[in-house]
C-alpha cells in the first residue's frame, strides 16, 4: 500500500431504534444489505473494503478525491432512500475520512490516519461527513463543498488536527451554519435582535438580547436547564452579536437546529462546535437529532427591539 492512503469509515446511527422497532432477523438483514450497499459504492469509486464492522465500513482509497466522490454518493443516495421509511426505522449515515500513510498487515490495515477517520466518524453527527485537512488538499477536480471547523480535540493526539465538514446536500442552505457576521442580508430579517423566547416541556422562558449571553444545559448554572442525560452540563450559548441572535454548540454530542417557515424547513442543520444564526421561530434539539422522536427539543422564537420599530416609524 502507497506512502499515502484516504481512509474511510462509514457508520449507521440508530441501529439499537430499528432493531427494537422491526426485530432481530428482520433488523439483521436489513442492515446487512446497507453495509453490503456502502461496500459496493466504495468498491465502485476504486475503494477496497478492508471489514464491516456490525453497522458501518472501514474502506481505503488511493487518493482523498475518489473517497470523497464514495462518500458524496453515500449520502446523497441514502438520503433519498430515507425519505421512504418511517421516521422510527431510519439510520443515517455518519461518515469520517482521514489521509496519512496505512501500514496492512495479514489483509488489516493500520495507523494514525485509520484511527483518525474512525474517530472523526465517530464525531460527525448523523449525515454529516468530517475530513482532515490532507483529505481537502487532494480534491483535485472534484466539486465538494466544505467548511473549516477549526482544530477540533481527538482522543489519544496531542495536537489538534483541523477538520472539514464536506457538504453533500444538493441544495445545502449554507447561510445558516457560516459566521453570523456572513450571513446573507436578505435570508435575515433586517431588523436588530430584540429578544427570544425558550419553551421546553412546561417550561417557557424570554431573554432580552441585553441580558445574553445565556448558556442551555443540564446543571443549574445553566440559565435556561434541559435535564436529560443526553444534555451536556452546559450544551449551547445564545449570544447576541452585530444585531443579531446566535446559538454557539458546546456539547459533546451535538446540537440540531430546525426552522419554520424557510425553504429548507424540513431539514435539520448539524451543528458540531459550530454556530448558526437563530431567526424566526423554530426547535433545538439538544444531544440527539430532531428527527429523534425523543429528542429533548427547545421551540424558540425571536423578534425584533426597538431599533426595528424606530426604523419602521422612520419610513
Amino acid at each position: 500500500m502507497g506512502a499515502q492512503t484516504t481512509v474511510v469509515f462509514a457508520d449507521l446511527t440508530g441501529s439499537t431504534r430499528v432493531f427494537e422497532a422491526m426485530g432481530n432477523a428482520r433488523a439483521t438483514e436489513t442492515v446487512t444489505r446497507l453495509i453490503q450497499w456502502i461496500g459496493s459504492v466504495c468498491e465502485a469509486h476504486g475503494g477496497r473494503v478492508v471489514k464491516s464492522l456490525g453497522d458501518g465500513v472501514f474502506a481505503v482509497f488511493t487518493s482523498g478525491g475518489t473517497a470523497t466522490g464514495a462518500v458524496l454518493e453515500l449520502q446523497r443516495n441514502h438520503q433519498k432512500r430515507l425519505l421512504t421509511w418511517p421516521a422510527p426505522l431510519r439510520m443515517e449515515l455518519q461518515i469520517g475520512v482521514a489521509s496519512g500513510e496505512v501500514v496492512e498487515v495479514d489483509g488489516d490495515c493500520y495507523g494514525d490516519a485509520v484511527n483518525l477517520a474512525s474517530r472523526l466518524s465517530d464525531l460527525a453527527g448523523p449525515s454529516q461527513i468530517w475530513a482532515t485537512e490532507a483529505v481537502i488538499d487532494q480534491l483535485g477536480g472534484v466539486d465538494a463543498r466544505h467548511r473549516n471547523l477549526g482544530p477540533i480535540n481527538i482522543r489519544g493526539k496531542n495536537e489538534m488536527p483541523v477538520v472539514y465538514r464536506i457538504d453533500w446536500q444538493d441544495e445545502v442552505t449554507e447561510f445558516l451554519t457560516m459566521p453570523a457576521t456572513l450571513v446573507p442580508p436578505q435570508r435575515v430579517p433586517d431588523s436588530t435582535f430584540g429578544q427570544i423566547e425558550l419553551s421546553w416541556l412546561d417550561v417557557r422562558t424570554s431573554f432580552r438580547a441585553t441580558q445574553l449571553p445565556i448558556h442551555l444545559g443540564r446543571v443549574d448554572e445553566a440559565q435556561f436547564v434541559v435535564n436529560d442525560p443526553r444534555v451536556s452540563r452546559l450544551h449551547a450559548r445564545i449570544e447576541a452579536r452585530s444585531g443579531s441572535c446566535v446559538l454557539v454548540d458546546v456539547s459533546t454530542y451535538g446540537t440540531w437546529v430546525r426552522f419554520h417557515g424557510t425553504a429548507g424547513a424540513s431539514g435539520e442543520i448539524a451543528l458540531r462546535r459550530e454556530e448558526c444564526v437563530l431567526h424566526g421561530s423554530g426547535e433545538i434539539g439538544l444531544g440527539a437529532p430532531l428527527s429523534d422522536f425523543s429528542a429533548p427539543t427547545i421551540s424558540f422564537n425571536t423578534t425584533g427591539g426597538n431599533l426595528d420599530l424606530a426604523r419602521r416609524n422612520a419610513r
